[in-house]
């Protein structure tokens, strides 16, 4: 496993050339806008717990959502048709100290000082966006990822109101597939990410996603609009 130069700007060592099993590629380095952009261009992505370095992660395969297909099942379909209301970007910093709020049986967080304040410089910079899922007025749920080169890297999801993050992710598949994203990248394979129809693909065919992304002339706004909605 290689140390990443001190320089932000320097490359990332081939993920493919990597053989931990679990898809480490790297550690070391800051959390600096430079680097975490070019990590997600080479489908890496940072995930470390406090007092250990930062630890650059590529899993082989992805499980994904592949926005143009993804069809919700029928009790998620019932569950959209409840008067939830939904905003995108309204609310960033609410949803990453939510995220990283201290969970049943899971006392640590690898959402970090250090990681909120890199992922809130993205999103001031209109790399890293969230949903909002409010109920009875109220932040019930939501999520928040990276989106570059028309893939959504999703980071973290909570929920204070039973399937709201679902609720979250199903609202961001439907507006990204307007948009003509590709997919939502949820880096490690669940159970639960199954249940919801995530699907696995090649690390591989997900780079080569980013990079044709990154070379078409966008056809949706840099930074995404205050406020949405999807009819039941």
């Amino acid at each position: 496993m290689q140390r990443l130069a001190d320089d932000p700007k320097a490359p990332f060592p081939d993920p493919a050339a990597c053989k931990h099993p679990d898809g480490l590629v790297a550690y070391g380095g800051d959390l600096s806008v430079e680097r975490v952009l070019l990590a997600y261009e080479n489908a890496i992505f940072p995930w470390y717990s406090a007092g250990s370095p930062i630890l650059w992660w590529s899993p082989d395969p992805r499980p994904v959502f592949d926005v143009k297909n993804h069809v919700p099942n029928r009790r998620l379909r019932r569950t959209l048709r409840k008067p939830w209301h939904i905003t995108l970007d309204s609310s960033f910093g609410a949803v990453i100290r939510a995220c990283a709020a201290p969970r049943a049986g899971q006392p640590d967080t690898w959402i970090t000082h250090a990681m909120i304040g890199c992922y809130e410089k993205l999103h001031e910079l209109g790399f890293a966006h969230s949903v909002e899922v409010w109920w009875e007025g109220q932040l019930a749920g939501g999520l928040y990822g990276v989106s570059l080169g028309r893939v959504f890297f999703a980071e973290s999801k909570f929920h204070r109101v039973r399937d709201a993050s679902k609720v979250a992710l199903i609202h961001l598949i439907a507006q990204l597939r307007a948009w003509d994203f590709s997919y939502v990248d949820c880096q490690v394979i669940s159970p639960h990410l199954e249940n919801l129809g995530a699907t696995l693909l090649s690390r591989r065919s997900l780079q080569l996603a980013v990079s044709a992304g990154l070379a078409k002339k966008p056809t949706h706004p840099h930074h995404l609009p205050g406020l949405w909605s999807m009819d039941p």
